[in-house]
């Protein structure tokens, strides 16, 4: 058996850039899906990436997962380059989860959770792997479905099955792509709560979401985006405005103060 080791550097300090993009472009049959785009990620953050469809939203989280390279542009991972990094020494440095996840094979939502765990086999860290995966299904509240198999679970279910095996993965960072889209209200809250928990931890949390609400109530930061570009990154405070909004989003919007939280509250203008 190999020797086990470490893998992991010591704990990142909040406020550093963990992920960057360097004036990034992609371009696909001709079109720019993200033109000239500047944006960073931060350790004990949750950035939320918001937009119309068609706004760039998952290709960019895909560009700084490191699944897609630019045409144009940079992505810097921990100080260099994505591309110079292993897929093993990435899986171990950032959970991914996808917004297309096909769970389709007859495994158990146990055996799925506990994949989250194959990067640190035959490292120290594998000592954690019982405790990493109890965490992920309690986190995502699937106990109860542990010996089902996966074909037999319904979309909500799966969803927050491949949530947890993120979670089980303990990386320090976590990209989530739409991970309340198949969710009920509860599950929505929960995951995005957890999300939360883990940025107050020192986690860096990337997510995108079209809940405008769920965003205001848990991110430290937006950036919206538009036809490939970001027309703004700030608190939520900032980008949540009823001009912004109206203007992106090509609908009129206002939003108001919840009088309890503080946090704003975004509504169609209906009639």
């Amino acid at each position: 058996m190999a020797a086990r080791h470490h893998a992991l550097p010591e704990r990142i300090s909040a406020g550093t850039v963990i992920c960057a993009t360097e004036n990034v472009t992609l371009i696909r049959g001709g079109r720019r899906l993200l033109d000239s785009v500047n944006i960073e990620l931060r350790a004990g953050e949750v950035l939320s990436l918001l937009g119309p469809n068609g706004a760039g939203k998952s290709t960019l989280l895909s560009l700084l997962s490191g699944d897609m390279e630019p045409d144009e542009g940079k992505v810097k991972f921990h100080g260099k380059e994505i591309s110079d990094w292993s897929l093993l020494d990435l899986s171990r440095r950032r959970g991914v989860l996808l917004q297309d996840n096909q769970l389709l094979f007859p495994f158990t939502v146990h055996q799925v959770v506990e994949m989250g765990r194959a990067p640190w086999r035959r490292t120290d860290l594998e000592d954690e792997d019982n405790e990493a995966i109890a965490e992920g299904i309690a986190a995502a509240d699937i106990s109860h479905l542990g010996s089902r198999r996966v074909p037999s679970l319904s979309g909500g279910e799966r969803a927050r099955t491949a949530f947890a095996r993120v979670i089980a993965g303990r990386t320090g960072m976590l990209m989530l792509d739409e991970p309340t889209a198949a969710l009920d209200l509860k599950h929505q809250e929960a995951v995005l709560s957890l999300a939360r928990e883990r940025a107050q931890a020192g986690d860096a949390v990337i997510v995108v979401l079209h809940d405008l609400n769920l965003a205001a109530a848990y991110s430290d930061r937006i950036a919206l985006l538009r036809k490939g570009k970001i027309v703004a990154c700030d608190t939520p405070e900032q980008i949540l405005t009823s001009e912004i909004l109206t203007d992106v989003y090509e609908t009129p919007v206002e939003v108001i103060t919840h009088p309890v939280t503080g946090k704003g509250i975004v509504l169609p203008l209906r009639g």
